[in-house]
C-alpha cells in the first residue's frame, strides 16, 4: 500500500463538547468544583461569584467542563442553580453546558430534575447537541419511559436539525416493541429506511431489523416479520440464527409447527448451528402437538451436539407431558431431571400444582407445595392461583382467602387472574354472593375485571335465576367502559330465555347487535329456544331466517329444538322438513334426541288416526331399538304402510344409521328393509321380520 493512501487513513473520530480544557481552564474548573463540593461554607456562592469575576471567564466557557467532570448530580444541579440565578452577570450556561448537564442526569435517570433543565432551556431558546438528546432517548427507552423517549424522538428534527444516531433509535425500537407498541416501532424503522435511502448513510443495522421480526413474530405477524428479512437482505436469505431463532419461535406460538421445522431444517442444512434457544423453541412446538417422538429425537441431537438440557426445557417437557394426559411419563421426566443434576425450581412446582388440581387431587398439590416451600422456594401468583381455583371449587374459602393474603404480604399484589380464579371457583361451587364480594374487594384494590370475569359472574346469576341483578352487572360493565364480548351478551339473553322472559332476552339481542356485536350461532339459539319453548314458532323462524341472513350455519341444536317446537304443536309436516333441511345440509343430527321427539309424537298421531310419516317411521324404530324393546315394534307398525312409505323410511334409517354413536348399532334399517323387500303380505310383515 503506498504512503499517499496510508496518509489518507485516519483514525474514527467522534469530537465532543467534553475535549480537554486548556491548562489554565483545567485549573479554573478543579478550583470551581472544590468550592462545589464544600457545602459547609456559607459564603460558597460569593467565593464561586469571586472566582469567575477574578478570572474573567464567562458560565459559557466552562459550564460543560465542570458538568462533565463533577459526576456528582447534585454538585451539577447545585452549579445549575448558582448558574441560573446570575445569568446576567456570568451569563448562560449556553448549548454545550445545558447538553452536558442533560447527558449527566440521563445517565443517573433523573428524570423531573431534566424537565426542570428543558424548561430553562426553553426559556433561554437554548437547543440541545444532537449527542445530549441520544442520551436521553436511551436513557428514557431503557427505564420503559416509552412515551417520553418517542417524544424526544420526534422532537429532534425541529430541536435539533437532524436526527438520532442508530444506537439510539434501535434503543427506542427495543422500548416500544417490548411494551406492544409494534405500530410506533413500525413507523420509527419505516424512517429510518426513509433516511438511510435519501441520505446514503446506514441509519439501520442487523439488530434494528432483528427488533421489528420480534415485534411482528410477538404480535403473530410472522409472515410479515419473515418478509421484512427479505425485502433487506433477498428472497430466501436469513442472515443468522438470530433471525433464525426468531422466526421459529414465532411461528410455534401461533401454532405453525410444521413451517418453524421447516425453517428448523433449513438453518441446519445452510450450515447455522442451532442452539438452545433454537432447540427450546422447536421442543415447545412439538410438546403442544404431543409429538413427544420427535421430542425424543431433537433431545438425542442436543446431546450429540453437546448441548445440555436446560432446566427450561425440561419444565416445557413436564408441562407438554401433563397437558396430553400423559402423567406416567411426566413423572419420568421429573426424575430424569433430578438424576441429570438439574433441580426442579418453583416453575416446575408450578406445573406440578396447577396440573394436580386440574385433576381434583389438591392434596397432592398441596403436598408439592409445601416440598416446594421446604426447598427455599417462594411461592407467586403463578403457585396460587391453581390452589385458590381448586379451594373455591370445594368450598374451602378460607384456605383461598390465606393464600390471596400471603400472594399480599410477598409484595407480590394479586392481579386479574388470581381474582378470577377465586371468582370463578365460587361460581362454580354455586356461591354466588361470595363471588360478587370478591369482585367489589377487587374494584376497591384498583384491579379492574375484565370481559371473561364478568361473564362469570352473570353466568352465576343467570343460572340463581337473578336475571335483574344480571342486567344491573352488565349495565355496570358499561360504565366502567369495558365492552361486553358476545358471550356476555349471549350468557345474559339465554338466562332470561330460559325463565320464558322472552321479550327482555329480545331486548338484550337487539342491544349488542346496535353496538356492532354478531351474538353467532349459540346467541341465535338462545333466542330460537326460548321462542320454542313458549310455541311461538313464528317468531322462533324469524330468528332462524336471521342467522341465514347473517351467514350462520345453523346447527344441530337448531334443527332440534325448532323440530321438537313444532312437534309439541303436532305441526309433523313442518318438523319434517326441518329434519329433511338438516340431513340436506350436512348437519350431524342428535339421533338420540330424535328418537325421543319421535316416541312422544307417535301416541299423539296415532291418537288422531294418522299414519306415521317416513321420517317419523324411521325415527321411531331407531328408538325403540335403542331403547332395547326388540319385540315393541311389531304392536306398533301398522300392516297398510305403503312401498313408498318404506322406501322412504329405510333411506332416512340408513342416513340415521351414519349418525349413531360410536358402538351403538340398530336393527331399524334391517327391518324397513325387509319389509320393503316384501311388501304385499301384512302377516310377513309384521311378524316374520326375523329380528329378536
Amino acid at each position: 500500500m503506498s504512503k499517499n493512501v496510508l496518509a489518507r487513513i485516519k483514525p474514527l473520530r467522534n469530537p465532543t463538547a467534553s475535549s480537554s480544557p486548556k491548562p489554565h481552564l483545567k485549573r479554573f474548573v478543579n478550583e470551581a468544583i472544590r468550592i462545589l463540593r464544600d457545602p459547609s461554607s456559607p459564603q460558597w456562592q460569593d467565593s464561586l461569584g469571586d472566582h469567575f469575576a477574578g478570572a474573567g471567564i464567562l458560565v459559557s466557557d466552562v459550564a460543560h467542563h465542570v458538568f462533565d467532570r463533577v459526576y456528582d448530580p447534585g454538585l451539577a444541579l447545585r452549579f445549575f442553580h448558582w448558574a441560573s440565578e446570575r445569568r446576567r452577570r456570568h451569563g448562560s450556561l449556553g448549548e454545550s453546558g445545558y447538553s452536558s448537564l442533560l447527558k449527566l442526569l440521563a445517565k443517573c435517570r433523573l428524570f423531573p430534575e431534566i424537565e426542570l433543565v428543558q424548561g430553562s432551556m426553553m426559556g433561554e431558546d437554548v437547543k440541545p447537541t444532537r449527542e445530549a438528546v441520544n442520551v436521553l432517548i436511551r436513557s428514557y427507552a431503557d427505564c420503559g419511559m416509552v412515551h417520553q423517549a418517542l417524544r424526544s424522538y420526534d422532537a429532534m428534527w425541529e430541536v435539533c436539525s437532524c436526527w438520532p444516531d442508530v444506537f439510539a433509535c434501535n434503543c427506542l425500537l427495543n422500548a416500544l416493541v417490548n411494551h406492544g407498541r409494534t405500530r410506533d416501532a413500525r413507523r420509527v424503522y419505516d424512517e429510518m429506511l426513509a433516511r438511510e435511502e435519501a441520505e446514503g448513510v446506514g441509519a439501520v443495522d442487523n439488530f434494528s431489523v432483528c427488533i421489528m421480526v420480534r415485534g411482528l413474530c410477538s404480535e403473530g405477524k410472522v409472515e410479515e416479520g419473515e418478509k421484512m428479512i427479505q425485502d433487506r437482505w433477498g428472497h430466501g436469505c436469513i442472515p443468522n440464527v438470530v433471525f433464525y431463532n426468531t422466526l421459529i419461535d414465532g411461528y410455534v406460538k401461533i401454532g405453525n409447527v410444521d413451517k418453524a421445522h421447516a425453517l428448523f431444517k433449513e438453518l441446519t442444512s445452510k450450515g447455522f448451528l442451532p442452539t438452545l434457544q433454537t432447540f427450546g423453541s422447536m421442543i415447545r412446538g412439538f410438546c403442544n402437538e404431543g409429538k413427544f417422538d420427535l421430542v425424543d429425537k431433537l433431545i438425542t441431537e442436543m446431546e450429540e451436539r453437546g448441548l445440555g438440557v436446560s432446566l427450561y426445557i425440561y419444565n416445557t417437557i413436564i408441562d407438554g407431558l401433563y397437558k396430553h394426559g400423559r402423567e406416567v411419563e411426566a413423572v419420568k421426566m421429573v426424575e430424569n431431571m433430578v438424576q441429570s443434576d438439574c433441580e426442579p425450581d418453583i416453575v416446575t412446582y408450578n406445573i406440578l400444582i396447577a396440573s394436580l388440581c386440574k385433576d381434583w387431587r389438591l392434596r397432592e398439590a398441596e403436598g408439592f407445595l409445601g416440598k416446594a416451600l421446604r426447598k427455599g422456594f417462594s411461592s407467586n401468583k403463578l403457585t396460587c392461583t391453581p390452589l385458590i381455583l381448586a379451594y373455591c371449587r370445594q368450598g374451602e374459602y378460607e384456605k383461598a382467602s390465606n393464600l390471596l393474603v400471603d400472594i399480599a404480604e410477598r409484595g407480590e399484589k394479586p392481579d386479574m387472574v388470581t381474582y378470577g380464579a377465586f371468582i370463578h371457583g365460587t361460581v362454580l361451587h354455586g356461591d354466588i354472593d361470595v363471588a360478587l364480594t370478591v369482585y367489589r374487594k377487587m374494584m376497591e384494590k384498583g384491579v379492574f375485571p375484565d370481559a371473561g370475569i364478568y361473564n362469570v359472574l352473570l353466568s352465576g346469576l343467570c343460572k340463581k335465576s337473578r336475571l335483574e341483578a344480571a342486567k344491573l352487572l352488565l349495565m355496570e360493565m358499561l360504565n366502567h367502559n369495558i365492552d361486553p364480548d358476545q358471550y356476555v351478551f349471549v350468557t345474559i339473553v339465554d338466562g332470561y330465555a330460559r325463565h320464558e322472559k322472552i321479550a327482555e332476552a329480545k331486548d338484550i339481542f337487539e342491544f349488542a347487535i346496535r353496538k356492532g356485536l354478531n351474538l353467532g350461532v349459540v346467541g341465535y339459539n338462545a333466542m330460537i329456544k326460548g321462542y320454542c319453548r313458549l310455541g311461538m314458532m313464528k317468531d322462533a323462524m324469524s330468528y332462524f331466517h336471521g342467522m341465514l341472513k347473517e351467514r350462520l350455519m345453523p346447527d344441530e341444536i337448531t334443527y332440534t329444538t325448532i323440530i321438537d317446537g313444532y312437534g309439541k304443536q303436532l305441526d309433523l309436516d313442518k318438523a319434517m322438513s326441518m329434519f329433511s333441511q338438516m340431513i340436506m345440509r350436512k348437519c350431524k343430527p342428535n339421533v338420540h334426541k330424535m328418537v325421543k321427539d319421535a316416541l312422544m309424537l307417535y301416541d299423539k298421531v296415532t291418537k288422531k288416526g294418522s299414519l306415521p310419516d317416513p321420517v317419523l317411521l324411521a325415527s321411531l324404530l331407531h328408538g325403540i331399538f335403542l331403547e332395547g324393546q326388540s319385540q315393541a315394534w311389531k304392536g306398533l307398525i301398522p300392516c297398510n304402510l305403503s312401498k313408498e312409505v318404506l322406501k322412504v323410511a329405510s333411506k332416512y334409517s340408513s342416513m340415521l344409521d351414519n349418525y349413531l354413536y360410536e358402538g351403538r348399532s340398530s336393527e331399524a334399517s334391517y327391518v324397513l328393509q325387509t319389509l320393503e323387500a316384501n311388501h304385499g303380505s301384512c302377516d310377513l310383515n309384521v311378524h316374520e321380520v326375523g329380528v329378536t
